[in-house]
């Protein structure tokens, strides 16, 4: 049921994107500016680190395609999180990703019971379609870009999800993008809605003993262009606490990314998880290579 309601909702945004396409402008001379298309946030869909924006990955403008592959890893006091995946985007208009994400528990899974390195993985695919407005060259007014996504995600710990109160371990994320360029005050702007009922962002499955539905939560990002190939800056996301055994704070990090050229970006991160499985002060740091054009 939950993969007819994806693809369905897939093949609505599709149709709107079509319909959209036929009313662009002619190409823009010279394409996206650097870093523009954000980097690859956690779930593979462009935009911070921890925050997805309404901007499609890469650098192929309104007649063209862009696209990337990326790598994370986060290294947190009991935990290490990899993440490693590719987006393509069509026209700016439409993004299809796909991300594996794999959550090590190392010595702390046999704390948890688990076993010693027992790790979660996770499959997320993505859809963003950018439904009006440009993030960067619409200057001469307050409008944002505004795009809206799903992200349907696969955890492989059925058995552990269950048995933590988890209610499923399959879930569709949908939500709304809006992102603004300040160019002449060098400073981006995004926010999101995202309406969800994910813990820790799926691996430990959807739903749970306290709360089994999707709720609203908001994802911000705050970036400012220290150069054409320099940006720093700040995100913070809200989570859903849905599971009794562990609460799930917000999680928030400060970032700077650096693009020595349209082919590769480096982004770095303090990154604060809160409490991840009973464990507090999930404090660490975040590392994503993208490489793409």
């Amino acid at each position: 049921m939950r993969v007819s309601l994806c693809l369905a909702l897939a093949a609505v945004l599709l149709a709107q994107a079509a319909q959209a396409q036929v009313r662009l402008p002619e190409n823009r001379p010279g394409g996206k500016l650097l870093l523009t298309g954000g980097v690859s946030a956690l779930e593979g869909a462009g935009g911070g680190g921890l925050a997805t924006w309404a901007v499609t990955t890469g650098y192929g403008a309104q007649d063209g395609v862009g696209g990337n592959v990326h790598a994370t890893y986060v290294n947190l006091p009991d935990y290490e999180l990899t993440a490693y995946g590719a987006a393509v985007a069509f026209w700016d208009r439409v993004e299809l990703s796909y991300t594996r994400q794999e959550f090590d528990t190392g010595a702390t899974g046999a704390a948890l019971g688990l076993g010693q390195g027992f790790t979660f993985r996770q499959d997320v695919y993505g859809l963003k379609v950018k439904l009006f407005g440009d993030a960067v060259y619409a200057s001469d007014t307050w409008l944002p870009q505004v795009a809206v996504g799903v992200q349907h995600k696969v955890a492989d710990q059925g058995a552990v999800i269950g048995a933590v109160g988890g209610e499923d371990d399959e879930g569709t994320d949908l939500y709304v993008a809006a992102t603004k360029l300040f160019l002449a005050e060098s400073l981006l702007v995004s926010g999101a809605v995202r309406f969800t009922n994910a813990n820790q962002t799926g691996l430990l499955g959807f739903g749970g003993d306290q709360e089994a539905d999707r709720t609203a939560q908001f994802e911000g990002s705050v970036g400012y262009l220290l150069s054409p190939n320099w940006v720093v800056g700040a995100e913070y996301r809200t989570r859903p606490d849905n599971l009794g055994f562990a609460e799930e704070d917000d999680a928030a990090d400060v970032f700077v990314a650096w693009a020595p050229n349209k082919a590769v970006s480096v982004t770095a991160a303090y990154v604060d998880l809160g409490s991840v499985a009973t464990f507090e002060d999930q404090r660490g740091l975040y590392l994503s290579l993208q490489v793409g054009f």
